[in-house]
């Protein structure tokens, strides 16, 4: 969403005129307030066109997608519970190519939890994910923010920040195989039907090629 922010400029020349004037020119009468208030708004319009200010771009938090399922919903916000923790330890990671790897790994975990809105089918799968590998996962990113913070990192914080470093590509490549897996059973239903339909084609002389 942008929001037009106006300058504050044309408001100061306003107060600068008054100031300018009431240092030289009296105010004791009705009549000598017209000139001021003629040159403010002269001011103001001017200013206003030099310098109209800017366009900001404000991020909006997008409204929870819900199935209405309490069971499915519950598991949804702790999925996004989790997201938000990962990317707040995100933003404070300094190494360039370690946020990247976090970044994939947010990505992937939303993508996880966005599948129950469209195949509430696979809540045992994802529940069992949720419970088995992201407690292990986040501790892992705590750790690294924690020591990435350590100005004076030894040989062992040294070491351990390699060692999650590395388990990060580890992580994200499983992570993205378990997303794969959540569409087996539709990849088996799509063959089905297509068997089926190449069947009543080839059994009404319709099917010209196969495919």
């Amino acid at each position: 969403m942008s929001v037009r922010r106006k300058s504050s400029l044309p408001v100061y020349g306003i107060a600068v005129i008054w100031i300018i004037y009431c240092t030289f020119f009296p105010l004791y009468l009705y009549w000598h307030f017209i000139i001021p208030t003629c040159l403010s708004v002269l001011t103001y319009i001017l200013l206003s066109k030099l310098f109209p200010g800017k366009t900001e771009f404000i991020e909006i938090a997008e409204e929870p997608v819900r199935t209405g399922d309490e069971v499915i919903d519950e598991l949804l916000a702790e999925g996004e519970k989790t997201i938000a923790e990962m990317t707040g330890i995100n933003r404070s990671i300094a190494d360039d190519e370690v946020s990247q790897k976090i970044n994939k790994l947010i990505i992937i975990t939303d993508k996880i939890f966005k599948d129950l809105i469209t195949d509430p089918g696979d809540f045992k799968k994802v529940k069992r994910f949720s419970e088995l590998y992201l407690p292990t996962t986040l501790k892992l990113l705590r750790t690294y923010e924690r020591f990435d913070h350590d100005a004076a990192a030894g040989g062992n914080i040294a070491g351990t920040l390699e060692r999650i470093d590395l388990a990060l590509d580890t992580i994200i490549g499983s992570y993205e195989k378990f997303f794969d897996s959540l569409f087996e059973d539709q990849a088996l239903d799509i063959e089905t039907d297509i068997t089926v339909l190449k069947t009543m084609l080839k059994n009404e002389g319709l099917l010209e090629r196969e495919f």
